[in-house]
């Protein structure tokens, strides 16, 4: 793990930008010097680790006592895309556009990011747990199919919130069952993009004992601001 930035954010938070290998992220810290537990804060779509909504979380958890890292994967932010997801995301505009059936599309590129994404993602939590400042236990918050595959193969996640505004693959859905650490689902009930039932069928699926639903109304980027704060009483019950 290489740290190609490092600063004291207004907050107190340190912000530092780093590079493992072709995986570029961003890891924010407290002031405390006791070893931190860890969020692991994932995204998905396309969106870039900068993205102003996941920096927004990423420095209010890390305020109140955790560190969080967040990286690109393949094909998000800046990393390039190959010529089969820009094929997709091409013909997914265009089945949009029409009014036509997306979800074997949608099949076609998000389940290769997926596959592509947990090694990448464990490879970072190998280098993070190695740092003196950051002790685990480890959360994880964001991109549902990415962290149902994640909470299923890695048993250092000890608590996950998942949000329901991205497609899950069939596999994932399955794999669901097997989910047994503690989660906070996120669900907008207007979410255009994301069918209700579907997300509501997937809560009903996890497997674990202890699993919570939020629904608030609105589209898909609404989530109200005091979900992030629930979802620290939510880490703070299972990671201190």
């Amino acid at each position: 793990m290489h740290f190609t930035s490092d600063q004291r954010l207004d907050d107190g938070v340190r912000e530092r930008e780093f590079t493992l290998g072709e995986i570029p992220g961003t890891l924010w810290t407290p002031e405390s010097a006791a070893p931190a537990p860890l969020i692991l804060m994932a995204h998905n779509n396309g969106l870039p680790k900068r993205e102003p909504r996941l920096v927004a979380r990423a420095r209010h958890y890390a305020a109140y006592g955790y560190a969080v890292a967040s990286v690109d994967a393949a094909g998000c932010g800046d990393r390039p895309r190959s010529a089969a997801d820009e094929q997709a995301r091409a013909d997914l505009r265009r089945a949009m556009q029409a009014g036509e059936p997306v979800d074997e599309i949608f099949e076609s590129f998000i389940g290769p990011l997926v596959e592509k994404a947990v090694p990448e993602w464990r490879t970072t939590l190998d280098a993070l747990l190695s740092l003196p400042e950051i002790g685990g236990p480890v959360g994880y918050s964001g991109w549902t199919a990415l962290g149902i595959r994640l909470a299923v193969l890695e048993p250092r996640i000890a608590a996950a919130g998942f949000f329901a505004g991205g497609y899950v693959p069939r596999a994932q859905r399955e794999e669901a069952r097997q989910v047994a650490v503690p989660l906070l689902f996120l669900l907008q009930w207007d979410d255009e993009g994301n069918p209700r039932q579907r997300a509501l069928d997937l809560f009903d699926a996890f497997g674990t004992r202890e699993k919570t639903l939020h629904a608030n109304p609105g589209g898909h980027t609404g989530t109200p601001w005091f979900e992030v704060e629930d979802g620290g009483r939510f880490y703070d019950r299972h990671l201190k």
